[in-house]
């Protein structure tokens, strides 16, 4: 996924848009718009467990819990 961080005008306290591929969010100010990109990359980044053959989802050995 593309994403970029940019503002709508080079004017001070102007609003800001993100882009994602070919989706665009604005937002108020950059620090808004810096926290949503932050929380994306995260979430992103993050392990997504894959189903298996029955359906539920798989945990690493090391997310078992007892």
């Amino acid at each position: 996924m593309h994403i970029q961080l940019q503002p709508l005008t080079p004017f001070q306290g102007s609003h800001w848009q993100v882009q994602l591929d070919q989706l665009f969010v604005t937002f108020r100010n950059e620090s808004e718009a810096r926290h949503f990109v932050d929380r994306l990359e995260a979430r992103l980044a993050a392990p997504h467990p894959l189903p298996g053959p029955d359906g539920a989802a798989k945990q690493d050995a090391g997310d078992a819990r007892s």
